[in-house]
């Protein structure tokens, strides 16, 4: 049952196709957590550009699964990394959006065998 993940802009946006949902969810259990990896990365070493763009990156997948607090995040995650800001001042946000991907990402895969 879907908790941490609401998939109806996806299932509107593909006309209840099965197979193309399933894709999605793949993409989106393979590759977000590589990404964000890769903005904890910039984080840690300051690297407002590389943060920038994994976030960006990132942006559309948290929309279009329904992720609207982390969605709502990372919007702060961009805006720390065009504002060069300091480390301290974005990691519980950081720590908040991988905390709710994590879920999501372990209850998609148990809701689509994956």
């Amino acid at each position: 049952m879907a908790l941490h993940y609401n998939l109806s802009k996806v299932y509107a946006l593909s006309d209840n196709d099965p197979e193309f949902v399933l894709q999605i969810v793949t993409l989106f259990v393979t590759e977000i957590p590589d990404d964000l990896a890769e903005i904890k990365e910039g984080i840690k070493k300051n690297d407002h550009k590389h943060a920038y763009s994994y976030a960006h990156k990132i942006k559309p997948s948290l929309d279009l699964l329904g992720l609207k607090m982390a969605f709502e995040e990372i919007l702060q995650v961009e805006a720390w990394t065009k504002a060069e800001g300091e480390k301290k001042e974005i990691k519980e946000t950081f720590k908040s959006v991988k905390n709710q991907v994590d879920e999501a990402v372990k209850e998609l895969k148990k809701d689509f065998e994956l």
